[in-house]
């Protein structure tokens, strides 16, 4: 597939240029002491009064070029392991949401743990889906189990890639405890890691934090899969044009991808933006925008530049409902990304700005998904699919539907949509005159109440819940 081109050449070398010229002149707040002793040892030059960090151009190009040219996802099961570009699009669902839409009741609340049983059960059967970035928090959490409660029902129903954020480095050490446990212990878990974690440690505007740059290094030392995400706000957090947002957003990118070849070289990482365009009326974060992916279509360019696979949250929506302008945005900055050449899209089951999960969207976006890697996929050119042979024994007035070249691709060849209605108007109102919205609930009910079986063992589980006391239960309920 011909990737499409936002900026022009000369365009990418520029924003390159300006970033290490803003790394090398400007610097960046390093709040973690050990991020600037790390700096230190390597050539940054770090001034300890004012936490600032400013890193020569050729100590970024020297470390930037370590990382390597693609990042594999680890699942529990090998088959679901997944490596970019070689196997882009891979789809993300998007995460952390605090609220979700009640399947029953149709009306917004807290998401609790139960909930993120369920969506583990979903994103494990709908077959658009590559990996699980737990797409709620858990409102019930115990206060010491802030991440294991929306992590031990992930891994319940989940065989697929999962990616999870911590909080704090306690928080980290009940995670691996948990995970060594499941894979049968922690050389076993470290053999084929099938977490992968994720943190945003760049604040924008050019300000490393403390707990989720300790929690990069972290990852990094021990060799286990992490990537960052650069999440620039244009009007708020970097320059109200998108051409100084890139220049921030890639300095801020530069900076951490540094820091963790200085940690430990070759150590796999990801382009991962979410850069947006505030709307100035109000201050509101525009992630629905065309504007967002506009971003990462340019943001992509630049992770093609520095040979390094690149994603990100892409496909979001503004909408508070799973309406027509849910529909629009997140098809139109999504197919965006596609045709740039993003490798990874966090993409599943977010409105309201990546504040609430919905299922019906979630059962949608699942097949906008197959879209994409349809899309990408291409079209054949083969001689057998020039089909100049068959065109010629059909002849003026000929039919296809019987042939064998029809019927070897009649299931290949195109997506076979089930939420996206093609029948007559006749027929759809003998089904119920069903909407969209309405199709999807009752695939996400049906996924359900199918295969429900935990993916531990018993006996795991009952180790788990000796290990974590309090735990919470984790159970997948039919909705």
């Amino acid at each position: 597939m011909t990737f499409s081109t936002l900026l022009l050449e000369d365009q990418v070398e520029r924003i390159h240029s300006a970033s290490l010229e803003i790394l090398e002149q400007v610097g960046l707040l390093v709040r973690f002491k050990q991020a600037r002793e790390i700096f230190t040892r390597h050539g940054g030059m770090v001034d300890e009064e004012t936490q600032r960090v400013r890193l020569p151009a050729k100590v970024v190009e020297s470390y930037r070029s370590k990382a390597p040219s693609s990042f594999t996802f680890y699942a529990r099961d090998p088959k679901f392991d997944r490596t970019i570009p070689r196997d882009s699009p891979v789809i993300v669902t998007a995460s952390s949401a605090p609220d979700i839409i009640d399947p029953r009741t149709g009306t917004e609340r807290r998401a609790e743990s139960s909930d993120i049983a369920q969506i583990a059960h979903l994103v494990h059967e709908l077959p658009g889906y590559d990996i699980f970035s737990i797409s709620t928090l858990a409102e019930d959490a115990p206060p010491d189990q802030f991440t294991i409660s929306a992590l031990y029902p992930a891994l319940k129903y989940c065989l697929k890639p999962i990616r999870v954020t911590t909080k704090d480095r306690a928080d980290a050490e009940a995670v691996m405890q948990m995970v060594y446990m499941v894979a049968g212990g922690e050389q076993a878990y470290c053999e084929h890691p099938f977490l992968t974690h994720h943190y945003c440690p760049v604040v924008s505007p050019l300000t490393m934090d403390h707990l989720s740059t300790e929690m990069v290094i972290y990852y990094c030392e021990k060799g286990l899969p992490v990537y960052p995400t650069i999440v620039p706000n244009a009007g708020l957090t970097s320059p109200m044009s998108m051409a100084g947002t890139l220049v921030q957003g890639n300095a801020e990118f530069l900076a951490i991808a540094t820091l963790m070849q200085m940690v430990k070289e070759g150590t796999p990482l990801i382009y991962a933006t979410l850069g947006t365009v505030a709307d100035m009326r109000s201050g509101a974060y525009t992630s629905g925008g065309i504007e967002c992916g506009m971003l990462h279509m340019a943001f992509a360019q630049l992770a093609r530049f520095y040979n390094v696979p690149c994603g990100g949250y892409v496909g979001l929506t503004n909408s508070k409902l799973n309406d027509a302008q849910c529909g629009y945005e997140t098809g139109m900055s999504g197919i965006a990304g596609l045709l740039a050449g993003m490798d990874m899209f966090n993409i599943g089951g977010l409105i309201d700005a990546l504040k609430t999960f919905d299922f019906a969207k979630a059962v949608i976006d699942d097949e906008m998904a197959l879209m994409m890697k349809r899309m990408k996929r291409g079209i054949s050119f083969s001689e057998d699919d020039l089909a100049v042979d068959q065109i010629k024994q059909a002849g003026p007035g000929g039919s296809y539907i019987t042939a064998k070249h029809t019927i070897s691709r009649m299931k290949t060849e195109a997506v076979m949509t089930r939420m996206a209605d093609r029948d007559a108007r006749t027929i759809w109102e003998k089904k119920g005159s069903l909407d969209i919205h309405a199709r999807a609930m009752n695939r996400a009910r049906e996924v359900m109440a199918n295969h429900t079986e935990p993916l531990i063992p018993q006996e795991l589980d009952d180790q788990l819940c000796k290990a974590f006391p309090g735990l919470v239960a984790g159970e997948l309920a039919p909705f």
